[in-house]
């Protein structure tokens, strides 16, 4: 799949439009993360990076009651939905959402106690984002985010051949180790469940993707997309023991 190829990434798109989640992830998860982060202080002032259609920007809302978070991502039809998922459920006044390039973040220095990030920190690299996004922590402010890593050791090559847009994806050993070079304390992990990938993620974009190949039979570039959509479905289904996303919440401490 070529994303910079305009047709192959409309399609894309339009297989994750109108979905729960951008990607694994449930609201189990994100308290459980969040219990790792916490206690905030009242009033705390949160940052969710790569929001996609705002799921879990909510459930930040739900959990950190009197938190006033901002949420932005690249996309703005994602930042639409996500905008009208929070005006839905009366969120407006806690959480801003914008369109936002998470490689120029212009947020003023020390302004968030806790940064978010659900598997997008790949994007700029995991060490890059790391010391990027420090300086936007307040003292001994947290970060917590999802990263794809490898469960077990050596894994099929089909899996490493679909997983080269994650260049740099190890083990969590190496993960930890990244945090602590550049500068955070680990405050704890979790690998995300398997029901994290179908309940939210995999399963609403399979019944997309047999909507999508009925509409676009016939076109060719259109159904490559679709095909490697399916086909990452595929692979997790086959080998789920042996990759997954990692939830890393830490603390800054220099």
């Amino acid at each position: 799949m070529d994303l910079s190829d305009p047709q192959q990434r409309a399609v894309f798109f339009e297989v994750h439009s109108e979905q729960p989640r951008a990607g694994p992830g449930d609201r189990i998860s994100t308290q459980r993360a969040m219990s790792l982060a916490g206690p905030l202080p009242a009033n705390a002032q949160i940052l969710d990076i790569a929001c996609g259609p705002g799921m879990q920007t909510l459930h930040l809302a739900e959990l950190v009651p009197r938190a006033n978070i901002t949420a932005f991502d690249f996309h703005k039809s994602m930042v639409t939905e996500a905008r009208e998922l929070v005006s839905a459920n009366g969120y407006s006044d806690r959480i801003q959402v914008d369109v936002g390039d998470m490689t120029k973040i212009s947020y003023p220095d020390e302004k968030f106690d806790l940064i978010w990030c659900e598997g997008a920190a790949y994007i700029m690299g995991i060490e890059r984002a790391l010391r990027d996004w420090k300086r936007l922590l307040k003292p001994e402010g947290r970060i917590a985010l999802t990263e794809a890593i490898w469960l077990k050791p050596d894994p099929p090559q089909e899996l490493r051949d679909f997983w080269t847009e994650y260049p740099d994806m190890s083990d969590l050993e190496n993960r930890l180790a990244i945090f602590e070079g550049c500068g955070y304390r680990m405050r704890g992990d979790f690998v995300l469940p398997e029901s994290s990938w179908w309940d939210d993620y995999y399963n609403p974009m399979t019944e997309r993707l047999d909507s999508l190949s009925e509409k676009y039979r016939g076109d060719t570039v259109a159904e490559s997309v679709l095909s490697a959509c399916y086909l990452e479905i595929d692979l997790y289904r086959r080998y789920p023991d042996y990759y997954g996303y990692v939830f890393l919440v830490a603390e800054k401490v220099a």
